[in-house]
């Protein structure tokens, strides 16, 4: 096998390593982020109350449809 061609599989098998590994990663970072919300409902209720809001159980839940909506984008 000649030596240039043996530098050219590396190059490609390195090229195609990289995006497949990309690949995987981000799917495997939006499923993870899918199961796990960085942001719930009790979450929300201690923000809003250390900004000294009582919040509503409706202000609540918009909020976090506002965050899902968000976070399907």
């Amino acid at each position: 096998m000649p030596i240039w061609l043996g530098i050219l599989l590396i190059v490609v098998a390195l090229i195609g390593g990289t995006f497949l590994g990309f690949f995987i990663a981000r799917q495997y970072m939006m499923k993870y982020l899918k199961e796990n919300p960085p942001i719930n409902e009790q979450m929300i209720r201690v923000m809003m109350s250390q900004m000294g809001r009582k919040p509503s159980e409706k202000q609540v839940r918009q909020m976090m449809a506002q965050m899902n909506k968000l976070q399907d984008k």
